[in-house]
C-alpha cells in the first residue's frame, strides 16, 4: 500500500474500512467543482467496492487525513501513472477548506510522483471559477496548457512542473511505505 506524508497530512490508498469516512466528507458544495453528484450510500459503497475489486495499475486514489488525529480531510487521486505527465485531483471537505491543505497535497503528489516516479511534470484540471483550486496551481508554478469540457463546468487544465525549492522539501517533505 502506497502511503504518502507531508508536514500535516497522510495520504493513503483507499481501502474500504475507509468508506464510511470519506462519504461523510461528501456534501453538495464539494461536489459543485467535481464531474459527479453526491451519490447515496448504496451507490457510494457499490462504486468503491469495484475500485478495490478490480483496481486500475496506473490510477491511485488516496483518503486524506491529518497526522495529528486522524480525521479524514477528503480524497485525492492520482491517474496515468504511466503517462509522460500524470494527473493529479483533490476534494477537501468544507471544514478542511482555507487552511492550506490543498496545496500540501498537490505538493506531496508531485513529489511523490517525482521521487518514486521520475515525473518532472503533473496535470492538474481545474473549474474555471475553482478560484481556490487555480490558486494551488499557480503557486505551485503551474501554467495553463488547455481547457476541458464536461456537463458541470469548463476547466482550465494547468501543467505543475516538479519544482525543488527549500519551503516544498521541508514543508511538504514525502515518504512512501
Amino acid at each position: 500500500m502506497i502511503v504518502i506524508h507531508s508536514s500535516r497530512l497522510q495520504l493513503s490508498q483507499f481501502q474500504m474500512l475507509d468508506a464510511q469516512d470519506v462519504f461523510g466528507c461528501i456534501t453538495p458544495a464539494i461536489a459543485k467543482f467535481m464531474p459527479w453528484e453526491p451519490p447515496s450510500w448504496s451507490e457510494y459503497v457499490a462504486r468503491c467496492e469495484k475500485r478495490v475489486r478490480t483496481p486500475e495499475p496506473n490510477n491511485f486514489s488516496f483518503v486524506i487525513r491529518r497526522l495529528d488525529n486522524r480525521e479524514c480531510l477528503g480524497m485525492a487521486s492520482f491517474e496515468d501513472a504511466d503517462s509522460v505527465s500524470p494527473e493529479v485531483g483533490l476534494w477537501l471537505k468544507e471544514s478542511a477548506h482555507g487552511q492550506g491543505f490543498g496545496r500540501e497535497v498537490v505538493a506531496a503528489l508531485v513529489k511523490w510522483g517525482h521521487t518514486t516516479l521520475g515525473k518532472e511534470s503533473f496535470i492538474y484540471p481545474v473549474a474555471v471559477q475553482n478560484t481556490a483550486s487555480r490558486r494551488i496551481a499557480e503557486s505551485l508554478h503551474g501554467e495553463i496548457i488547455g481547457n476541458r469540457k464536461n456537463p458541470k463546468y469548463d476547466s482550465v487544465v494547468y501543467r505543475i512542473p516538479f519544482y525543488e525549492s527549500p519551503t516544498l522539501s521541508s514543508r511538504d517533505g514525502t515518504s512512501s511505505g
